[in-house]
């Protein structure tokens, strides 16, 4: 079976050499660099790989990857061996001030878990397996990840990447009733804070686009993989641009424990047309979400109420709810 072509997999090749190249301490061969990156071994031969490898050198370099050149051959014999550079790939150290570390704070939201894919793990199985000299600082911070809060995204990924029609229970933004839909997944992106998925809706027989907060249950696959093809000129956050569109500001009232939602303190200012509750503040917070910010206040427990608008304030108290269930099933 040959291997799998397209930007996806040239961007997982590349990022297997540079797992390969940093996390080793001295320089290898392209023999053993072969033997460690999954797509090099599977080559069809000698030639091909060569062609391969010297294009993917280049590559780095031109993203500004420091790749080293040494000769690592005896008296006898010359021979290449390739690293990369931990010194000049590290980035300086960096501060930040309070407001940068907050929104780094609340990134870290969206970025949270996930692994290294299945071919790049593979990769540092066989480092281990043949006793390569394992540079551990080297690899921090270069494992991709991403989580969400949503349950459905797993399902929802794979179906986008199988091409896999895919089936749900779907609640409507306006009567909150939940629906069955029935989809072809196009594509997967974040927009405004929220995950969206786009596709083809089997039932209604036209383009759609479907909020992941919103999917109810276990998504099914209901078709093969492959058994339908994306339009070439799909792109995800354009067909989300246009439907969703660019949400209007509002204001909420929320009433703050002193010394508590900083981050509500600093987007937001004191509301003085009322005396708050003693030890409390009350605010005002432009938000444009109501499910990403009812998300955030409910972080705050029971340090942030909310008191207006009634949308927001039902939404964090149905999460609070959520929450109670859940601990009294633990």
């Amino acid at each position: 079976m040959s291997s799998p072509t397209g930007p996806a997999a040239k961007t997982e090749r590349l990022l297997n050499l540079v797992l390969c190249l940093l996390y080793t301490r001295r320089a290898l061969p392209k023999s053993k660099i072969r033997e460690i990156v999954p797509q090099y071994g599977s080559a069809a031969s000698d030639e091909a790989f060569d062609r391969m490898f010297e294009r993917d050198k280049d590559e780095l370099r031109e993203l500004g990857i420091p790749l080293v050149t040494e000769d690592i051959g005896g008296v006898w014999d010359d021979e290449l061996g390739y690293r990369i550079d931990q010194r000049d790939y590290a980035l300086p150290d960096i501060e930040f001030e309070a407001d940068e570390l907050a929104v780094l704070g609340l990134a870290s939201r969206t970025w949270a878990h996930a692994s290294l894919a299945g071919p790049a793990a593979s990769a540092l199985r066989k480092l281990k397996a043949i006793d390569i000299e394992r540079d551990g600082e080297s690899l921090v911070g270069i494992e991709p990840r991403l989580g969400t809060r949503e349950a459905a995204f797993e399902p929802v990924k794979n179906a986008v990447v199988a091409q896999q029609t895919i089936s749900f229970g779907y609640r409507t933004g306006g009567q909150g009733q939940v629906l069955t839909r029935r989809v072809q997944p196009w594509g997967l992106a974040s927009w405004h804070g929220r995950w969206y998925l786009t596709g083809h809706d089997l039932d209604r027989g036209a383009p759609r686009v479907f909020r992941l907060s919103r999917i109810e249950g276990a998504v099914r696959p209901v078709g093969k993989p492959g058994g339908y093809a994306v339009p070439s000129d799909h792109s995800a956050r354009d067909m989300i641009r246009t439907t969703v569109g660019d949400q209007q500001a509002r204001t909420a009232v929320v009433r703050a424990r002193e010394g508590r939602g900083q981050a509500l303190r600093r987007r937001g200012h004191e509301r003085a047309t009322e005396p708050p509750p003693a030890g409390w503040t009350l605010l005002e917070v432009p938000f444009t979400d109501a499910d990403t910010f009812a998300d955030e206040v409910t972080g705050y427990g029971p340090d942030v109420v909310v008191e207006e608008p009634p949308e927001v304030r039902e939404l964090v108290m149905a999460r609070l709810r959520g929450a109670l269930g859940q601990e009294a099933m633990a």
